[in-house]
């Protein structure tokens, strides 16, 4: 591991000067993925800030959203009994996303920084993109069965790998961010980027700007949510797909509508163009699927990963058509 500054600030304004003065910095909350990247050299930051000192670890409900701060340990945040009545699919997806013990670790504002899943990612000796730009990417000729069909690029076709990241996209939470020049709020869906030609850059944070909180509105009346996951292995295993949704029906007619995809994506996939699809149309599941595949008209998998279409398309299906039995 190369050797770094380390440094434990008590307050976010002493924070951003650090992050500032120090380009290369990063921040530190449980280190459950950036730790483990540092020990193979993958990150190499000229310091670490410990953020564990400041305070954010808040979890406000107000009239129509949570606040929650970035220090929120993922399992507190998955046991809050309002977020659980008020945001069934979030909570779901924390608990799908990780053992007890790291959701433990875990805060949110990590989760939304953790990196790619991919082996070639991992491995110092493959052709990565994101790990050395202009190096290539041995997964597209390799084992990539955890990869994207959407938003990939010749540079890159790695999923992101989050889950409360894809509940986040379909509940239109925001991300709240300070630097020594002030606060600013993205919405989740523009927090990540594509990989473009540029996979090294994940996220819109611009340098010297930290995570302090994320806010989530509440689903209006009528909604009914959940978060589906399927994996190769029962638990501590990452989507090969998964489906945010929140969907509200009346007389038979979808009249609302809020999809995300997890595991076919290179960032969380809001599915606009199924939410647009289904709005005033009868709610069944041959309208399911047609909404599905009008999402999934844009995917471009590669041999090894065209299951991952047909796979989304049912499990999207599944995943609407279970909220209308519910309701019925």
């Amino acid at each position: 591991m190369k050797p770094f500054d380390y440094q434990r600030p008590s307050s976010v304004e002493d924070a951003v000067q650090l992050l500032a003065d120090t380009p290369g910095s990063r921040p530190l909350g449980g280190g459950t993925n950036l730790v483990d990247l540092m020990r193979v050299n993958i990150e190499q930051p000229e310091q670490l800030i410990d953020v564990t000192a400041l305070g954010l670890t808040n979890i406000t409900h107000l009239d129509d959203r949570v606040r929650v701060e970035a220090g929120v340990r993922n399992s507190d945040l998955a046991n809050d009994a309002l977020l659980r009545e008020r945001l069934p699919l979030v909570s779901a997806a924390l608990v799908s996303g990780a053992s007890a013990q790291l959701r433990n670790m875990a805060t949110v504002g990590g989760n939304l920084m953790q990196r790619s899943r991919c082996s070639y990612f991992y491995d110092p000796h493959a052709a990565c993109n994101k790990r050395q730009l202009g190096s290539g990417c041995d997964a597209r000729a390799g084992f990539h069965r955890l990869g994207a069909v959407l938003g990939t690029s010749d540079a890159c076709l790695s999923a992101h790998p989050s889950d409360l990241c894809v509940a986040l996209a379909a509940a239109d939470a925001t991300v709240q961010v300070r630097s020594r020049d002030g606060e600013r709020e993205i919405a989740l869906t523009d927090f990540h980027r594509l990989p473009g030609d540029r996979p090294d850059i994940e996220t819109a944070l611009e340098p010297g700007e930290l995570i302090t909180s994320i806010e989530i509105p509440y689903l209006p009346s009528g909604f009914r949510s959940s978060y589906r996951k399927v994996r190769d292995r029962a638990s501590y295993a990452f989507a090969l797909v998964s489906v945010a949704a929140a969907l509200r029906v009346e007389d038979g007619v979808v009249t609302d509508v809020r999809l995300a995809l997890g595991g076919v994506g290179t960032k969380p996939w809001r599915a606009t163009a199924a939410e647009e699809y289904l709005r005033g149309r009868p709610a069944t599941a041959t309208e399911f699927t047609a909404a599905a595949d009008a999402e999934l008209a844009a995917a471009q998998p590669t041999p090894d990963l065209e299951f991952k279409v047909a796979l989304a398309r049912r499990t999207v299906t599944a995943t609407l058509r279970d909220l209308v039995e519910v309701s019925a």
